[in-house]
């Protein structure tokens, strides 16, 4: 299949549905050749890990809708003409990731793209969240994209290009209920921005986005709201308006960035949203300070200077849709 991409050779994790399967589908149609990836045969409509939901049939309907798996994936791209090969896997497992570079390596003799899609959640209160909750939103999300990272990165050294894009998401800025995917998220974009400084240089570039579109995890979320006593209009009303979009209209921006056109862009963190949006987000500044006449504090200067002068224009906390 000719495009952009033709010739190139992508990973992309967590593809068996939802943003994965669309990113896959995307590239493999400007020509990349693709390893399509998810944990294991077949498709869960659970988006929140240990967490049972009863969807009505209409939630139910919308689910089976977006199931898939990396097979299915593949299948499609091939039917559309395009190559693909499924790798069953977790990403988040460092000898995993290695044989997942290596099947591409194996299949296709290179790999040039890596996108970084595959997290699992849990949603709720910190004080319900034991280990292995914890472990399952932060090895997913923030030690899988190290683990492809670093066995993709010499073979794109070697051949000079490369592409990684890394799958973060605005549960950085601290949203109740996902505390451990939240850090998890926050983790990618620290990651990304010193990897992209790390390989400056070596033809490689390295760029996280915050996705926004409906998926499995929305429908998850909105039932979640409705069992908590939230009317379903409210929950509508209450969505952005990229989340009442499937997510196939705004990937396109992935494969531009995995293009020969993208070169000089690295580093970043973008905005990517189903209503037809895309933002770049700023680094964090310093946005106030103050400091101590002689280098010394005390605590009633402290309690002085900290709600008048440091804090004066701080926003309070503001929660929207909480989850617990």
């Amino acid at each position: 299949m000719a495009g952009k991409l033709a010739g190139k050779v992508a990973i992309i994790t967590g593809s068996g549905q939802g943003i994965g399967r669309d990113v896959a589908l995307c590239m493999a149609k400007e020509g990349a050749r693709i390893v399509t990836n998810n944990r294991k045969p077949g498709s869960s409509i659970n988006a929140f890990e240990k967490t049972a939901l009863p969807f009505t049939d209409q939630e139910q309907q919308a689910l089976e809708t977006v199931a898939g798996d990396a097979q299915t994936t593949a299948d499609e791209i091939r039917r559309l003409g395009g190559e693909a090969v499924p790798f069953f896997g977790d990403a988040g497992d460092f000898e995993t990731a290695k044989q997942m570079v290596e099947t591409a390596v194996a299949n296709y003799g290179r790999i040039d793209i890596v996108v970084n899609n595959a997290s699992s959640n849990w949603v709720g209160n910190i004080m319900d969240m034991d280990e292995e909750l914890w472990d399952i939103s932060v090895v997913s999300k923030l030690k899988g994209t190290f683990n492809l990272m670093h066995h993709a990165l010499p073979h794109m050294k070697e051949q000079g290009f490369g592409r990684i894009l890394n799958s973060s998401s605005d549960a950085f800025l601290g949203l109740p209920g996902y505390a451990a995917y939240g850090a998890a998220n926050a983790g990618v974009v620290a990651l990304t921005k010193a990897v992209a400084a790390d390989i400056h240089g070596h033809g490689i570039t390295v760029n996280a986005y915050t996705p926004l579109a409906r998926t499995r995890s929305w429908v998850n979320a909105a039932a979640a709201y409705r069992l908590q006593g939230m009317p379903p209009e409210a929950i509508e009303a209450a969505a952005p308006a990229a989340m009442k979009r499937t997510p196939e209209g705004m990937v396109p921006f992935l494969a531009y960035l995995s293009s020969d056109d993208a070169a000089d862009i690295t580093g970043h963190l973008f905005k990517l949203a189903a209503d037809g949006e895309i933002g770049l987000w700023s680094d964090p500044q310093l946005v106030n300070q103050i400091t101590a006449a002689n280098g010394t504090w005390t605590m009633v200067e402290l309690a002085e200077r900290v709600p008048n002068e440091l804090l004066a224009n701080a926003k309070n906390l503001s929660v929207a849709l909480p989850m617990s």
